[in-house]
C-alpha cells in the first residue's frame, strides 16, 4: 500500500500531544496497523472477501445511524 503519513507542526501550532493525536488518527484512518497486522498471516480469498463485505456493511450502518442523527437534529430545530 506505500502510504506516507505526516503531520506538520503547523497544522497543530506545535502542540505535540496534539500532533500524536493527529498522527495516530491518520494511521487508523488509511488502516496502516490493519494492514500490517492482516499481513502477519495468510488468509484465504474468501476470508477476505467476507471481511471486506462485513467491514462494508458496517461503514453502510454507520452512515445511515449518521444519516438518521443529522435528520432528527434538522426536524428538532425546525419545531
Amino acid at each position: 500500500m506505500g502510504s506516507n503519513v505526516v503531520v506538520k507542526s503547523k497544522e497543530c501550532r506545535g502542540n505535540h500531544e496534539r500532533m500524536i493525536r493527529r498522527f495516530i488518527k491518520k494511521c487508523k484512518k488509511e488502516r496502516i496497523i490493519e494492514e500490517y497486522k492482516d499481513r502477519r498471516r495468510y488468509k484465504k480469498p474468501s476470508e477476505k472477501k467476507r471481511d471486506k463485505r462485513a467491514r462494508a456493511q458496517r461503514e453502510r450502518k454507520r452512515q445511515e445511524l449518521k444519516r438518521q442523527r443529522l435528520l432528527e437534529k434538522r426536524s428538532r430545530r425546525k419545531n
